[in-house]
């Protein structure tokens, strides 16, 4: 399972987010993908997984997660966390979505 971060790097949220949301997914057993909109090579290779959320990029919030499965091949989005947040709530909102997985599996 993968974390994906979508964020600009003239969004001030997003920089705040950096400092702890990487290694939260670590914790929490997570591969993080940081997507900045910026960042074209890498963005075009995620891309098709935001459209898929979002495709027209209306509702998306700065930053926002996506909680992918088989990320690099015919990936499956399980959940998402939108906007910037303290550390604490970020690891709990992460966490109670992979809690809903594990029971679903």
């Amino acid at each position: 399972m993968s974390l994906l971060k979508f964020s600009s790097e003239d969004c001030g949220t997003c920089h705040r987010m950096s400092h702890y949301d990487a290694k939260v997914a670590e914790e929490l057993g997570l591969a993080f993908v940081s997507v900045m909109l910026q960042d074209t090579e890498t963005y075009r290779r995620y891309r098709k997984v935001l459209l898929t959320q979002y495709p027209n990029k209306e509702g998306m919030g700065w930053p926002t997660y996506l909680i992918v499965r088989d990320v690099e091949a015919s990936f499956v989005i399980h959940g998402e966390v939108k906007g910037g947040m303290p550390k604490g709530d970020f690891r709990q909102r992460l966490q109670e979505l992979l809690e809903a997985l594990d029971s679903e599996a």
